[in-house]
Order: structure tokens, then sequence, then C-alpha cells
């Protein structure tokens, strides 16, 4: 009986914790400040529409300087070969997207120390290849991010805000979660109950049948 319970409630913990058709994408916006001197993650994420179609994917990172209208081509990644085009930032890039796959769909570089001169637009380029069962689809996507570098941190009021929201998030659902162990728990321990409660009956009306002090008397 214990065991069975354990096992109940370790399907409901895994059907809680593990949503079905799940896929691990989600896009967020990079951020745009940067501290001179520290290190800073230019975020690009592009989630496929459909996770079951293959695909492979080509991210390009362009950079326009504040004052400047044109573009430098300065980072490539496809598959394991990431290649730093442009000497002001050789050595300062490091690959921090999708690894081991063609299919990216995380096209994240870190920049190391960076410097005032790093202010401006970063223009990250996917171009994506689906491999659908009759053709292939070409895709590019763009997304843009403005870099601002300053001295000392100054946290933004919608981090703070986000960073509260998603501690008020985690304990609601620890609070849910908690919640649903406890109705599993009930229901299986009553399920338990009327079981017993059924054999127990079963039981005695056998008992009774077996005592039955008229079995055998007819009426003439």
């Amino acid at each position: 009986m214990a065991l069975g319970m354990i096992s109940l409630l370790a399907l409901c913990i895994f059907y809680i914790q593990v949503p079905q058709g799940q896929t691990g994408c989600a896009e967020v916006d990079s951020m745009t400040e940067a501290v001179a001197g520290k290190g800073f993650l230019l975020g690009c994420i592009s989630c496929k529409r459909r996770e079951e179609v293959p695909g492979s994917a080509i991210v390009d990172w362009h950079y326009k300087a504040a004052g400047s209208e044109e573009f430098i081509h300065m980072f490539q990644y496809e598959y394991n070969n990431l290649i730093i085009l442009h000497e002001n930032f050789e050595g300062r890039l490091e690959w921090k997207g999708t690894m081991g796959t063609k299919d990216v769909q995380i096209g994240s570089v870190f920049i190391h120390n960076v410097t005032y001169n790093d202010t401006g637009t970063y223009l990250c380029t996917f171009h994506r290849t689906l491999y659908l069962p009759l053709n292939e689809e070409h895709v590019v996507i763009s997304k843009e991010v403005e870099l601002t570098v300053v001295e000392n941190a100054n946290p933004e009021l919608t981090a703070v805000i986000s960073e509260i929201m998603m501690y008020v998030l985690i304990a609601v659902l620890q609070l849910w979660m908690i919640g649903v162990l406890i109705y599993c728990y009930r229901k299986i321990y009553a399920e338990n109950e009327a079981r017993e409660a059924r054999k127990a009956a079963r039981s005695q009306s056998k008992l009774v049948e077996l005592k039955d002090p008229c079995d055998g008397i007819y009426l003439e």
C-alpha cells in the first residue's frame, strides 16, 4: 500500500514539473547596459515555431558605432566554427549560444573587458534553414540591441520589478505544488480507505453467510 502511494505521488510530481509539449525555448530580450571593464552578454534568441521540424542556422553579428551609419561584420558562428571578423573584438568575444547541434536557437555572445568604444547598435541575424518533408525553407530573423556603456551599474526599474516578480512566482509555484501534493495524498488516502472498507464489508458478509443459523432448515 505504502509503495503504491509513493508511486502515485511521484507521478503527480512528474506531471507538475514536466509539462507535456514543453520545448525549453523562450525569446528574451537582451540587457542594454554594460559596465566599462566588465563582461557583458549580448543576448539573442530565435525560437523555431515548430520544434519537430529539423533545421540548421548560421548566426551573424554586426556592429554600428554610436554616430556611425554603417554596420561592420564582427562575428559569425556556424556549427562549432566561430570567426571573429573585426580587430576591435579580437580575443574579446566568446560564444554563449547553442552548442553541439546545427539547429541553433540561442545566438548570444559574451564581450570580455567592455570599453566605451563598444557603445552602439548590435545586429544579430539568424540565417535558418528548415528541412520540411517536401522542400527546404530559408528564413532570416534579425534582432537589434542598443548597448550603452556606463562607469557604474544602474539597477533598472524593470529589472528590479522583474526580479521581484520572479521570486513571487517561485513562491506561488511552490505553494501550488504543495497544494497539489496534499490533494493527491488525500485522494489516494481516501481511495485506500474506501478499498479497505469494501474488503472489510465483503469479509463480514462472507462470515455472516457461514454462520447463518437458518441455513439448511426448511419449513413444511
